[in-house]
C-alpha cells in the first residue's frame, strides 16, 4: 500500500519523537546517545519549517509509518543551497517502501526550494539500507569519515553522500 506522504503537522510529534528515540536507543542512523522530548523535536521542525525547509511525514492506515526532512548542511551563508536529508522509518513498516517514497518525494520538495546541493550522511557499518536507497535515487558516494562516533560500543564512520537537484551549480542560487 503507498503512503500518504504530506507536511509534518504538530499532532505528528508524539510519533515521529517515538520514532526517533527507536533510531537512537536502538541503532546507528543517530549519533545521538540520548533520545529528545517531543518538546524538543517539536522546536526542531518548528525551526525548520520556519526557515522554509522541508519536513514530511508517511502515513498508512492513519498512523505515521516515518519522517525525513532537510535542512541546512552548515549554518555559514555560503552553504545556504545546500541542504542535508535525514530520513527515519518506523521498526514495523522498514522495507514496505516508505524511505523511497519520503526520499523521493524529499529530494522534490528540495527542488522547489531551489537547493542546489543535497548531502547524505550515513552511518557505516550500519546503514547500508540507507546507502542503497540514497544511490538508487541518484545519490553519489563523494566521501569517507572513519570512526569520527562512539556509540553502543563501538567506533562509527559515515559515508558522505551527495545528489545534485535542479540545475546544480550550473546557475547561481536563489535561496537567500
Amino acid at each position: 500500500m503507498t503512503p500518504n506522504l504530506r507536511p509534518a503537522v504538530e499532532a505528528d510529534i508524539p510519533a515521529i519523537t517515538r520514532i526517533y528515540a527507536d533510531a537512537v536507543l536502538n541503532g546507528t542512523a543517530s549519533f545521538e546517545v540520548e533520545p529528545p522530548t517531543e518538546a524538543e523535536m517539536a522546536r526542531r521542525r518548528s525551526a525548520l519549517v520556519a526557515d522554509g525547509f522541508p519536513y514530511l511525514v508517511a502515513e498508512q492506515d492513519g498512523v505515521v509509518r516515518g519522517y525525513a526532512y532537510a535542512g541546512p548542511y552548515r549554518a555559514r551563508a555560503a552553504y545556504r543551497s545546500t541542504v542535508e536529508d535525514s530520513v527515519y522509518v518506523a521498526e514495523a513498516a522498514r522495507g514496505l517502501g516508505i524511505g523511497r517514497a519520503l526520499l523521493t518525494a524529499l529530494i522534490a520538495a528540495c527542488e522547489a526550494i531551489d537547493a542546489r546541493a543535497m548531502v547524505a550522511v550515513i552511518t557505516d557499518p550500519g546503514s547500508e539500507t540507507s546507502a542503497a536507497l540514497h544511490v538508487a535515487l541518484g545519490f553519489a558516494h563523494v566521501g569517507v569519515l572513519d570512526n569520527v562516533g562512539h556509540k553502543h560500543g563501538r567506533w562509527l564512520g559515515t559515508v558522505l553522500m551527495q545528489r545534485r537537484p535542479g540545475p546544480g551549480p550550473d546557475t547561481a542560487p536563489t535561496r537567500a
